[in-house]
């Protein structure tokens, strides 16, 4: 079923928000704070996770408005054909069915007519195995010494993903130690060979066609590192591929029981859920991998039952369009509070940016309205410290996403209660900020009565900046996969609503293509 084809700015729904948009433009949040059951009305909770949107400039009317855009242009089906498999991903022709690498439902799921399910099942019990072996240390190098180093070679979602995942989950981790190589700057390859022992290091080789450019002649600086040392008979013991290109993988030398499988029905930036994940799976063992997956099947079973008005990815994109669409606001902050999650913020960019950074619709036409938002952020309260100056003070409207965990691992409650109180303090002070005659009182309280006509300026905050909390119970594979898969539906949520198509990217391949031929004229 093809995906609905409307332009959203001729839509009834939209005409309706344009024009609500002009009544209440200048709402401020501190007003909308003080309507009886603001909160209640304004969160949506999710076993473990509660959602509170209420710090944001919109009404029940608003939420209204956009849920009955995203009927208008049809997201409900759209969902649908994402879930069973019809060929979303139009330009190239493709099915998008990451959602099924985390199915544990017995139902099949058709890619062309045929059951996709059993070949999932298949990838992850090989997974499964292959972790065990090494974790346990039964598959040995080729001096008979188990494994303590993985290097994962890969760039894009064939390491954005797994990279992002193995730092956020480093409490679960177990004795292997974990590298990842991308940049094809040759600094960056040396760097981590100056960690590696030939003799107790696995390669984990993730491309799908095996020729791309940047994770080739890493791995082949990487194989003849290791030949110095070793001969080419021992490459199956210490290098695996996780890729479709089968005579590419034997002509590097690695065994064919060594290669994972790669779809073409699973998109790079949403694949750390087959076997690209591979190297997640060695790091925190497979049941915590499983877990992950988990985690993230109950977020798509709610994306795809839930009503909109109650459904977290859609009710985000929704509010995310309302910025970005009506108040122009261009960039979107993404703020973990917890040093696990430092790399989402760069996850989160190429899974927004590369999906939605598009600039003609589902008929090929140029769009006449804003698309895909910028997306950035760092940890809490590091970011405190650094660029919230901006967010707080500055000219510029930026709604943030602020991600918190009740609970912290290591359990250092007084660390954690500061946390905490930071991570509530910030969205309020965005909120509601502070009025001059707060700061006339303040400023005379604390003796510098003579110095208050000349800071008065200075020290107020205007508020009305909006966030969305984020709260989980606490840091586990399994939230996380939920966490992850809520932003991957967003994404789509977005791209059906501004009649884009979120999965092909062919913006990134015209400066690889000039570099090629920059190369062969060397």
């Amino acid at each position: 079923m093809a995906l609905k084809n409307s332009n959203p700015t001729t839509t009834q729904s939209w005409k309706e928000l344009t024009n609500h948009f002009k009544d209440i433009q200048n709402i401020n949040i501190k007003d909308l704070s003080k309507e009886e059951h603001r909160k209640e009305d304004f969160s949506i909770e999710f076993g473990d996770l509660l959602v509170d949107f209420s710090k944001n400039r919109i009404t029940k009317k608003t939420i209204h408005l956009l849920v009955e855009l995203a009927k208008e242009v049809g997201l409900k089906e759209a969902i649908e054909s994402q879930f069973t498999g019809d060929k979303i991903n139009v330009t190239e022709d493709r099915a998008v069915m990451h959602t099924a690498l985390r199915s544990t439902s017995d139902v099949p799921v058709l890619v062309e007519g045929k059951n996709i399910k059993p070949q999932i099942q298949t990838a992850l019990r090989k997974i499964k195995s292959f972790s065990n072996k090494v974790i346990s240390g039964k598959w040995k190098g080729y001096t008979g010494k188990s494994i303590t180093d993985i290097v994962n070679i890969g760039i894009g979602g064939s390491d954005l993903g797994p990279d992002m995942i193995v730092e956020s989950l480093q409490f679960y981790k177990n004795q292997l130690t974990t590298h990842f190589v991308s940049n094809i700057d040759g600094d960056h390859v040396s760097e981590i060979i100056k960690k590696l022992n030939p003799e107790t290091t696995l390669f984990v080789i993730v491309s799908k066609t095996f020729t791309t450019q940047e994770t080739i002649t890493n791995a082949e600086t990487l194989k003849n590192w290791f030949l110095k040392s070793a001969t080419i008979f021992d490459i199956p013991k210490h290098f695996v591929a996780v890729s479709s290109n089968l005579q590419a993988v034997d002509n590097f030398g690695i065994d064919k029981s060594n290669v994972f499988p790669m779809w073409d029905w699973v998109g790079g930036r949403f694949s750390l859920w087959s076997a690209v994940g591979l190297s997640i799976s060695l790091s925190v063992g497979f049941n915590n991998y499983k877990a992950l997956l988990e985690g993230a099947e109950e977020m798509d079973i709610h994306y795809r039952n839930e009503d909109f008005d109650k459904n977290i990815p859609v009710i985000l994109a929704l509010i995310s369009i309302w910025y970005n669409n009506f108040y122009l606001a261009e960039t979107e902050a993404v703020l973990p509070y917890s040093q696990y999650l430092k790399k989402l913020p760069d996850y989160l960019q190429q899974a927004i940016m590369e999906s939605n950074g598009k600039g003609v619709d589902r008929n090929g036409d140029k769009v006449d309205y804003q698309t895909g938002t910028i997306v950035w952020g760092s940890t809490g309260t590091n970011m405190q410290h650094a660029f919230m100056q901006l967010v707080h003070q500055g000219t510029k409207l930026i709604p943030a996403d602020f991600i918190g965990y009740k609970q912290s691992l290591y359990g250092l409650t007084d660390h954690h209660k500061k946390l905490m109180a930071n991570y509530y303090g910030q969205m309020e002070a965005l909120a509601f900020g502070k009025s001059k005659e707060e700061v006339h009182l303040e400023l005379k309280f604390s003796g510098d009565e003579a110095k208050i006509n000349q800071l008065l300026p200075f020290k107020v905050f205007e508020g009305n900046r909006p966030s969305n909390a984020i709260l989980f119970d606490k840091l586990t594979p399994r939230s996380l996969g939920k966490l992850v898969a809520l932003y991957e539906h967003k994404i789509y949520t977005q791209g059906i609503l501004w009649n884009i198509y979120s999965f092909d990217q062919f913006g990134v391949e015209l400066g690889k293509e000039l570099a090629k031929n920059l190369l062969n004229k060397q």
